[in-house]
């Protein structure tokens, strides 16, 4: 259903994020209609690009007061076969520097007023995040660079996105992959990048190093091998210049992992990320040539990423149980913890919070998300429900 707009109007200076993000006022007011450009209630307040409009990337925040935008992060292109797509994609370039591609959740970090903020790929400004971020980030590199927004990972156990514990990160750590002007959304060169994370102490994302465009294939492929065998996610392949966009590419055993963690929730997740990560697996498997003993290994991987874990689901709801994910936070402050609970309920996200464990000068919470898709069609189907 279509919304008055008028209000909404009032409160975003439509012809001023007109000007700075050079969109048309009516593409602008048909956003706002269509709720693609959507209005975030809060502490702070702002309006959000839910998908991409014109050449606006999706997750773009407009914040109302103090006014100032941050740009989305753009959609990375995923390669499947290494050589033909490296070389052609980066056809203008003579090198190209590979980092790594870390298993967390992307996070932007920019000042906004006078505070340092922590904003999800969608857009909102996540408490959590932004406590973690205060805490990690030094603000004086916002008070010397404040048009620049941080884009990092947020890498470890102590996630309530995407927890992984096989960095040996005991908490939450942040690595920065990108920097950007917060109004054009412009990046800055890879080694300018890392240079300036290193004068401020901020950590960055490992780079392998720079490699010769023909011959980068024959590298990322021993290092996709190393990084596979540590359970590690992939790399990114980019421009030293950042002229050209940058293209990603996983390892086998990343690719598992995330149809072992989908599975489990089988009917929480799209088709599509089942059907891709399958995908992959194929075109990785043709390109490097595998014989029949080593493919047999990879289909057997697969296949047991794909069974087990619905199994398993399928076998705790039989016995009673309820399907969920269990995740934890670690904080300074309690409030970041109503206010965590409060931003989760924005979201439309089931989650039942246990009682916190004080730990030294923070607070561990264990949070429980219900996934009520997969609980009620796992329930429903034992119980006779045809599948359809």
């Amino acid at each position: 259903m279509r919304q008055d707009v008028s209000g909404l109007v009032k409160k975003l200076d439509v012809e001023k994020v007109s000007r700075l993000l050079d969109i048309p006022l009516h593409r602008i007011t048909g956003a706002l209609k269509r709720k693609t450009l959507q209005y975030v209630r809060g502490k702070p307040e702002l309006f959000r690009f839910d998908k991409p409009v014109s050449h606006v990337d999706g997750g773009t925040a407009v914040f109302i007061e103090p006014f100032d935008v941050v740009r989305g992060f753009p959609k990375i292109s995923r390669t499947l076969m290494l050589y033909p797509a490296v070389s052609r994609h980066f056809s203008s370039c003579r090198k190209v520097a590979v980092e790594e591609k870390m298993n967390g959740y992307n996070a932007r970090v920019a000042l906004i007023g006078d505070e340092i903020l922590g904003l999800t790929r969608g857009g909102f400004v996540c408490p959590y995040t932004t406590e973690k971020a205060r805490d990690l980030i030094a603000k004086d590199f916002f008070l010397d660079h404040p048009d620049l927004v941080l884009c990092g990972e947020m890498v470890g156990p102590d996630s309530p996105y995407v927890p992984k514990s096989f960095y040996d990160i005991e908490s939450l750590e942040f690595f920065a992959f990108d920097v950007r002007e917060k109004i054009t959304g412009k990046p800055m060169p890879v080694m300018e990048r890392r240079a300036l994370m290193g004068e401020y102490g901020i950590k960055s994302v490992r780079l392998f190093g720079e490699f010769d465009v023909i011959e980068a294939h024959i590298e990322i492929t021993r290092i996709i091998k190393e990084l596979g065998s540590a359970m590690h996610e992939g790399v990114v392949i980019k421009d030293p210049e950042m002229s050209v966009p940058p293209v990603k590419y996983t390892s086998s055993q990343s690719n598992c992992a995330d149809l072992r963690y989908a599975f489990e929730l089988y009917n929480d997740f799209g088709r599509d990320f089942f059907f891709g990560r399958v995908c992959r697996e194929a075109f990785q498997s043709v390109e490097w040539g595998e014989d029949e003993e080593t493919l047999g290994e990879r289909c057997l991987q697969l296949g047991e990423s794909i069974l087990l874990p619905m199994i398993k689901t399928i076998k705790k709801k039989k016995a009673g149980e309820r399907i969920a994910e269990n995740v934890q936070i670690r904080v300074k402050s309690l409030d970041t913890v109503t206010e965590f609970q409060e931003y989760l309920r924005l979201l439309g996200v089931d989650a039942v919070f246990e009682e916190p464990q004080k730990m030294g000068i923070e607070y561990l919470v264990r949070i429980k998300r219900i996934n009520h898709s997969t609980n009620d069609k796992t329930e429903a189907i034992l119980g006779g429900q045809m599948w359809s």
